[in-house]
């Protein structure tokens, strides 16, 4: 008889999982596997709906990346109104959009590392939970706290200014923005109002976390290049000419050597390049390449994959920050599951520096908006959210209703990478042990965390569950549980 192993939920990560891991008669984790377990399948009520209200709709996902859904949508309506997938739109409205959408880069960012992320990394993932978390930060170090809320805080700002509100805001419109800025809006942000909520205080404090990732890595060198680290392809949307670009592109993966296996291909033809398979074990979907098949074609999304695909930066204190990272981890691809944070801080820099450089445009204080062409019955819309790339398809009736939707998320195509992840470190720390320990337990919360997954966005989850922990020996008998 096995024993088996539950944590549920999975904490510090957007939306509700659990994990099961079930050991063998002598101890050793046979089979370990991250479940989520709601469902409530947007794809489907958005059907019947006039299309544009797609934008606003779809961000009803979650509340911490709504921006993402909301420009996913309205480029797909993009297409469908006939604007292009990206080019198309007027300078205002793709600059307004860009600014938009490097917002939400920044404060999710900011949010899942200094919150979510640090309290591991800052105490240890063994440390005592009362003081593992966000509250603990703030005991230790009150000033990065404080740095990190106002981080936070000025992304939103960007957010209400572009979007009409920092939540589920309404500026994407198909073929456009509803509104461009205002020059005292634009002065604000970029110039701040005698505070430190300014363009130019948000690219040092960006700096300012590097090195103190750097510090750290330097310190804990072993345990950021070891800890959940295996090969995998990796998928993004990169530049035409190979530069990073978090808003628009093309798609491009790569082997764990290296090797281009999606060789820039336009966005609206993803369904030719990746499949999604479904097991019965979870809600959530597990998309792969279809080149390659469901065994070998998995794949990794986000910071880490985004610094995989990508030839440079197009900013320069960003560019010079990868240029470290590279030269410090052996070159790329980085397939070490924990050098995501540095990679995600690296991009907290980069759309700093975009921030400002947009805020200094005299584009995005425009009146042309919105542009309309020929009527399509089928649009594709993708972008790169916090946590990777974001696909939304919609095809409209000549009603103007949505007949179809397909919605693939980031935390859905890292879907296969965390559960290699959870195995891995399970394997690792779990292995004949006799009694549960926090640590133990965190480990694993850790690999899955260094994901940012946001499961309400991979499965439209809502509700909470208790945390239980059951540990049985082979005769079945409970040699412990914990409960919170």
């Amino acid at each position: 008889m096995t024993r088996k192993i539950v944590i549920e939920p999975v904490t510090r990560v957007e939306g509700h999982g659990k994990v099961t891991i079930h050991l063998d008669d002598e101890g050793n984790v046979a089979q370990s596997r991250f479940h989520i377990v709601e469902f409530r399948g947007f794809e489907r009520f958005v059907q019947g709906r006039p299309y544009w209200e797609a934008p606003v709709l779809v961000q009803r996902l979650c509340g911490i990346c709504p921006v993402s859904h909301h420009l996913a949508g309205a480029k797909a309506m993009d297409v469908v109104v006939g604007a292009g997938t990206g080019e198309g739109l007027t300078p205002t409205a793709e600059k307004i959009r860009r600014l938009m959408h490097y917002g939400q880069i920044f404060q999710s960012h900011s949010l899942h590392f200094f919150h979510l992320a640090s309290p591991d990394l800052l105490f240890g993932y063994d440390s005592p939970p009362e003081t593992r978390n966000v509250i603990g930060i703030a005991m230790a170090n009150r000033e990065l706290a404080t740095q990190a809320v106002l981080m936070r805080k000025y992304g939103q700002e960007v957010i209400a200014a572009t979007a009409g509100k920092k939540i589920h805001g309404t500026g994407a419109v198909p073929g456009g923005v509803n509104k461009s800025l205002t020059a005292e809006e634009r002065d604000r942000l970029l110039k701040g109002d005698g505070g430190p909520l300014n363009a130019g205080q948000m690219v040092a404090w960006a700096q300012g976390a590097l090195e103190l990732f750097k510090d750290y890595y330097r310190k804990h060198k072993d345990f950021i290049d070891r800890f959940s680290s295996f090969p995998s392809n990796h998928l993004s949307l990169v530049r035409k000419d190979g530069a990073l670009d978090l808003y628009h592109g093309v798609l491009r993966a790569v082997d764990a050597n290296g090797k281009r296996i999606l060789n820039d291909v336009d966005y609206q033809e993803y369904l030719q390049h990746l499949r999604e398979e479904v097991k019965s074990w979870s809600y959530m979907k597990f998309p792969f390449l279809k080149a390659l098949g469901r065994e070998n074609g998995w794949y990794r999304v986000g910071p880490l994959a985004r610094l995989n695909t990508a030839d440079f930066i197009p900013t320069p204190l960003a560019q010079k920050e990868f240029e470290g990272y590279k030269a410090a981890t052996g070159g790329k691809p980085n397939n070490m599951c924990m050098h995501t944070h540095w990679a995600r801080l690296i991009e907290i820099l980069h759309a700093a520096e975009k921030m400002r450089e947009l805020l200094q445009d005299p584009d995005i204080l425009g009146g042309d908006l919105v542009v309309k062409g020929r009527r399509q019955p089928e649009g594709v819309g993708i972008i790169e959210a916090p946590r990777g790339t974001l696909i939304h398809h919609f095809r409209v009736g000549e009603d103007d209703l949505i007949q179809m939707a397909n919605l693939i998320v980031s935390t859905t195509h890292n879907n296969e990478p965390m559960n290699r992840a959870v195995n891995g470190v399970a394997r690792s720390m779990l292995t004949k042990a006799r009694e549960i320990t926090e640590g133990m337990l965190n480990a694993v919360e850790v690999a899955i965390r260094a994901y940012d997954p946001c499961l309400s966005c991979a499965t439209h989850a809502y509700g909470r569950m208790p945390l239980e922990v059951l540990l049985y020996d082979d005769r079945g008998q409970l040699l412990a549980r914990r409960r919170k």
